[in-house]
């Protein structure tokens, strides 16, 4: 956590790196995450992210003494040389924080087990509810330059062009209806 803070404030890019996967509650330590949200609210008014914007902004919210003042912020800087980690940092907290909430819901599972006057069924309901909702949390969207795909986009449609036997979708067997959906999408 202390190194992807330290990175943030040393690299003016790094946030756009990691703001889409990694959030304030993905810290563990409550400092860390009054910092990483006071770096979010300066990257989103577009106000650089560097010590003096940082520690300012965590004076006007009342949280700098208590985060450690400046020189902790300090500290967050010369824990790191330089910023080229910064995505596998993110990629850390972003880890360690499922791993905190698989904990916590196994915790829970394991009290709501012993309830013997839950139904069974309902327990792994709610058993296979929470799991899912942190596979879901922790699935991150990547992004791929436009022009990685964009020749590949257009052999397809080419190909779709060329060839009428060919469909966008799955063919479903009946000629018909394929071809007026141009088979399952």
């Amino acid at each position: 956590e202390q190194c992807l803070l330290g990175c943030l404030m040393l690299d003016k890019n790094a946030l756009i790196k990691v703001v889409d996967f990694v959030g304030a509650a993905d810290f563990y330590k409550d400092t860390h995450k009054e910092i990483y949200q006071s770096m979010v609210d300066l990257f989103t008014k577009m106000e650089p992210i560097d010590i003096i914007s940082v520690s300012t902004k965590l004076k006007e919210k009342g949280f700098l003494e208590q985060v450690g003042g400046s020189s902790y912020l300090t500290n967050l800087i010369n824990s790191v040389p330089t910023a080229t980690h910064v995505a596998n940092y993110a990629k850390i907290v972003r880890e360690k924080k499922v791993l905190r909430d698989l904990i916590e819901a196994s915790h829970e599972i394991g009290l709501e087990a012993f309830d013997e006057s839950q139904d069974v069924d309902m327990l792994l309901d709610k058993a296979e509810k929470r799991v899912f909702s942190i596979s879901q949390k922790s699935l991150s969207q990547t992004f791929v330059p436009l022009k990685d795909i964009l020749g590949e986009a257009f052999e397809r449609i080419e190909q779709l062009s060329q060839n009428q036997s060919l469909y966008r979708g799955v063919p479903t067997g009946f000629k018909q209806l394929d071809n007026k959906l141009s088979g399952l999408q």
